[in-house]
């Protein structure tokens, strides 16, 4: 009897010791069985194991079911594990208000300074006996002589002087007149007196430069017969130039006169000019849709050239935003009708994230401002949140495609358009969205596809393919105008 009660206690207490243990590891391997792996981009797929997306190949992510989701009061909260949280690299910000300011990237060419042009014109006509100037892009100075013309009206005039000075006693009034026909013919007071000093009359007369600058066009050759007023040549000033930038007039709320602006341009890498929007066009171009942007510099070394391209980016102040919240643009979904953002909720032990609708400002680049929706202090996703996004569409909760009402077809198609760079990118998709009952449109400029989807019925592509030729890109239905194609910058030339 005594080794049966000895027996019995042994096997109780192996029980308080190892079956609590196997219990809480079946316990744990319970929990472990609610484990779910989707995938991020396709959340209809669910998978016990972790593997790849049957679809796409992409690692399944972890989405558990954890026990405090069924506390959350708000059944349109999103739960995961640390695991889960960590595997789909789930990142948050705090937002806070701050003074908005947009980058707006423009894109011309440098110009000459109109008012730095000049036209060096001959004041006497005659037969050009010597020219100084030989070729285009010579550097003139005031007071240089250029030209020396053969004129007998220059030395009728001087004849007459000599003729007046003879009758200086009797008629002063006429010395005058003859002294003042020469100086309008460009003869200075010290000229004038070594003709009445010598009494010789010369049909030769020099022609010397107003202005300095570069010759940039040569309009006539030694020997060639001219009149009074005929232009000899076209003089530039470059010490300081224009870049004449395109703004799309969805841009040109943003900018105003006085604005610093800093540009580069692909001739000189590595440097970085800048100067002041001195003026913006008044008028819109109506196939371009653009206005011209106007900004001074100074070049004093002569490093800008007309013709050259630029490129320059103005960080324009949004007062009328002033003290708003800013996001990353990582941080919004947008469903084409609607913004929404995953917001942290506080105070869980388990990762939670809200789905929030909120309504945006101006887009700032990589940042957007956000009018509504948002509280200071509040912490956002701005990354990981498509993982998050799935986990709502596989629980069935509200999410980016899931509003719980009812929801409107979609229909897609693309286009084949002809482009080169960004600014044909933002032509094209205007173009197209333009058109009504295209919600979307996305050009992409490798594979020269246009994707557009519209809210409901069949997505109108004819029409969109004769509104982008209009505005002067062929695409695979429709070629564009020679005269819409030849209005387009050069830098969107794609005929070859």
């Amino acid at each position: 009897m005594l080794y049966v009660l000895l027996f019995a206690a042994g096997i109780f207490l192996g029980w308080l010791l190892f079956g609590s243990r196997h219990e809480a590891h079946e316990h744990s391997e319970t929990e472990a069985g609610t484990q779910v792996w989707t995938c991020s981009m396709h959340p209809q797929i669910r998978r016990d194991k972790p593997g790849k997306c049957p679809l796409c190949a992409m690692d399944l992510i972890p989405l558990t079911t954890s026990g405090e989701a069924d506390n959350i009061a708000d059944p349109d909260v999103i739960v995961l594990s640390p695991e889960a949280a960590a595997l789909a690299n789930i990142q948050t910000t705090k937002v806070s208000r701050t003074r908005p300011v947009k980058e707006v990237h423009l894109y011309g060419t440098i110009q000459p300074d109109e008012r730095r042009l000049h036209s060096l014109s001959s004041h006497v006509n005659g037969r050009i006996e010597k020219l100084s100037v030989h070729y285009a892009g010579e550097t003139l100075h005031a007071g240089q002589v250029v030209a020396t013309v053969w004129s007998p009206d220059l030395q009728t005039a001087q004849q007459e002087l000599l003729e007046a000075l003879k009758l200086q006693a009797s008629q002063p009034e006429l010395l005058i007149a003859a002294r003042e026909k020469l100086r309008i013919w460009k003869l200075t007071d010290a000229q004038i007196n070594e003709i009445e000093r010598t009494e010789k009359a010369s049909p030769l007369t020099d022609i010397v430069a107003d202005n300095s600058g570069i010759v940039v066009a040569k309009r006539v050759e030694q020997g060639d017969y001219i009149g009074q007023g005929s232009v000899l040549f076209d003089l530039a000033d470059f010490s300081v130039v224009w870049a004449l930038f395109d703004a799309y007039e969805t841009d040109l709320p943003y900018l105003k006169t006085g604005d610093n602006a800093k540009f580069t341009t692909p001739a000189l890498p590595g440097k970085t000019f800048q100067g002041k929007i001195a003026f913006i066009d008044p008028t819109l171009d109506p196939v371009a849709r653009t206005a011209k942007v106007r900004v001074e510099t100074a070049n004093p070394q002569l490093e800008l050239k007309p013709g050259m391209y630029a490129n320059a980016a103005i960080h324009a102040a949004l007062t009328q935003y002033a003290n708003e919240i800013v996001l990353p643009k990582t941080a919004v979904l947008w469903t084409g009708k609607r913004s929404i953002v995953y917001v942290k909720q506080q105070g869980k032990d388990m990762p939670s994230f809200a789905l929030r609708e909120i309504e945006l400002g101006p887009s700032l680049g990589d940042a957007c401002v956000v009018l509504a929706g948002i509280s200071d202090n509040e912490e956002v996703v701005t990354n990981g949140i498509f993982a998050i996004d799935a986990s709502a569409q596989l629980e069935g909760k509200r999410s980016m495609m899931n509003t719980n009402e009812k929801n409107t077809a979609t229909n897609h198609a693309t286009l084949i358009v002809q482009g080169l760079c960004n600014m044909c990118k933002t032509r094209i998709e205007t173009a197209a969205r333009s058109v009504a009952g295209v919600s979307s449109a996305v050009w992409e400029t490798e594979t020269q596809q246009l994707h557009l989807t519209s809210d409901a019925g069949e997505t109108p592509v004819d029409a969109v393919s004769q509104t982008i030729a209009r505005a002067g890109h062929d695409t695979e239905k429709h070629k564009a105008d020679d005269n819409a194609y030849n209005d387009l910058p050069d830098c969107c030339k794609y005929r070859k």
